[in-house]
């Protein structure tokens, strides 16, 4: 197998990064280098790395300039042909690394894999076993909070969650790098459906075991600053990554998933930060329109592929 580059964005997250780190040491594959990007944290972050485990490649920054940013700086900062991108609020398995990376040795064609990710709490239940992006332009884990033996199998999906997915280095100077005008929130997802769009796969391994807190730096699984950024960056992803057509034909199910979220999330007090996130969304595309993916024929031909998987995700979705 090949070098591994893991990059852990950090963000305020002294209290987890002990065990995070730990379970990096233990791991069966040992030819690894070990990046710690510091979204500009206040808590001691730095201190407790650079005491405890000065291994430990430190990646400075002066300010938090969101997961996307981050993750770039570290993949840029390392030579390694395969990066695994983490989130410090996890704790691996001996055996993620080693997993993650047969896949990649003997799929060419798989662009990013993903190790099944347990609740830290009740790791009997999963966490994000892979993403999925469907036709009312909800991207949604249909894995979440189900029994993990539900989900044994390697499979396909829209796209890899990156808090805990290893990714073949080559392929970002093909496709780009996470964009950073997502700052965090749906970034995974725009880089794993761009990666579609140029014939590349993703999946989801078994094998591999990540237990995941989750929510650790935004502080909760709703709240009004995770609604506002997945909100924005909803919009800006269909419009980065669809092409006029597939617009056209998908905009009444687009327009009835805000409808649904909007309805959702007046339920729970956040229906305000909805609608401000949907203003900067249109904000987003005025400011990012260069950023559109380039539709040639190899795109086209697979964003027809893609329509009807948005269309079997919907099903999923549903039922």
């Amino acid at each position: 197998m090949k070098e591994v580059g893991v990059i852990i964005p950090n963000y305020n997250g002294k209290k987890y990064l002990t065990d995070c780190l730990k379970s990096l040491q233990k791991q069966s594959y040992r030819d690894i280098e070990i990046i710690l990007v510091d979204n500009g944290s206040s808590d001691g972050s730095i201190e407790l790395v650079k005491r405890d485990f000065p291994s430990v490649r430190i990646v400075s920054l002066p300010e938090n300039t969101g997961f996307a940013n981050a993750v770039n700086v570290g993949i840029k900062a390392t030579k390694a042909e395969y990066v695994f991108l983490l989130n410090n609020d996890t704790i691996c398995d001996e055996g993620v690394i080693e997993a993650l990376g047969t896949v990649l040795d003997h799929k060419p064609g798989v662009f990013s894999v993903q190790a099944k990710m347990l609740q830290i709490k009740e790791p009997h239940n999963i966490d994000d076993a892979g993403d999925y992006y469907c036709a009312l332009g909800w991207a949604f884990s249909p894995s979440k909070d189900k029994p993990l033996e539900r989900y044994s199998r390697r499979a396909c999906i829209t796209s890899a969650c990156a808090g805990a997915a290893m990714y073949r280095r080559e392929v970002f100077e093909e496709i780009g790098y996470f964009d950073e005008a997502h700052f965090c929130y749906l970034e995974d997802v725009d880089i794993g459906y761009r990666a579609r769009l140029f014939g590349y796969v993703n999946v989801m391994e078994p094998l591999a075991i990540v237990y995941h807190v989750g929510s650790a730096s935004s502080g909760s699984r709703h709240n009004a600053f995770k609604v506002e950024l997945t909100a924005a960056n909803n919009l800006y992803f269909i419009y980065k990554n669809m092409n006029i057509l597939q617009i056209i034909i998908n905009l009444p199910l687009f327009v009835a998933g805000v409808i649904i979220k909007h309805v959702f999330y007046l339920r729970k007090g956040l229906g305000r930060a909805h609608i401000k996130g949907l203003s900067k969304g249109f904000s987003k595309i005025i400011n990012n329109y260069d950023k559109r993916v380039t539709f040639g024929a190899r795109q086209i031909c697979y964003s027809i592929l893609m329509q009807f998987e948005l269309w079997i995700n919907l099903i999923k979705r549903i039922v």
